[in-house]
């Protein structure tokens, strides 16, 4: 009797784990999208700068979000920065209007993925080095409070991300698209055992 049920057990899950595979990318990029998409493309918005070149001279307040205490040293003053500061903004604002769009459209969604990672450690490492937030804001795992702005809720937007890392988009994405588009056509045998033809999609 328990062997019985554990093998209808088992068959259950197993059909369960099948046909939730395909899906889970693209309910992970749905909860992005309602999640986080609006929250890091308000964020790159924020630092486009003014003017046409705007998109690659970053407003001030990137600077004074991203290299808090450089900007505070030259007196808010982003000419008395590097190249390297304001390489890193300028990536950083791509980086926000990008990638979130490629995760939603499902296009190249490991690689955008991976680099939303990126993004959400460095966001994590300056608020944490540059803006020293407080021990209540960084929180710690395994202390019974779920609701730390870094810790915790970070680190399920990394898991969110590493499951399209892992899993992929799912089949409603240009990703799956495009794949399906560059498959090679399966061959079909004629009934009379001639030389097989390209089958029809």
């Amino acid at each position: 009797m328990t062997e019985a049920l554990t093998l209808r057990w088992m068959a259950l899950t197993g059909g369960l784990d099948r046909a939730a595979a395909p899906v889970l990318g693209s309910l992970a990029r749905l909860v992005f999208a309602a999640v986080l998409f609006l929250y890091y493309w308000r964020a790159g918005l924020a630092k486009i700068g003014e003017g046409p070149l705007g998109p690659f001279m970053p407003d001030p307040g990137a600077y004074a979000q991203i290299f808090p205490r450089a900007f505070e040293a030259v007196g808010y003053d982003p000419s008395g920065l590097g190249l390297f500061h304001w390489a890193v903004a300028v990536a950083a604002l791509w980086a926000e209007l990008v990638l979130p769009v490629l995760i939603v459209i499902g296009l190249a969604t490991r690689l955008a993925a991976l680099g939303m990672i990126g993004v959400v450690v460095v966001q994590s490492l300056t608020d944490i080095l540059g803006h020293a937030v407080g021990p209540e804001t960084v929180g710690a795992w395994f202390d019974r409070l779920p609701d730390a702005a870094i810790l915790d809720q970070r680190a399920f937007w990394v898991f969110l991300l590493l499951a399209l890392v892992l899993r992929g988009p799912g089949p409603i994405s240009l990703d799956a698209l495009i794949r399906r588009r560059l498959e090679p056509k399966p061959m079909r045998r004629r009934p009379s055992g001639g030389r097989p033809s390209p089958g029809r999609r």
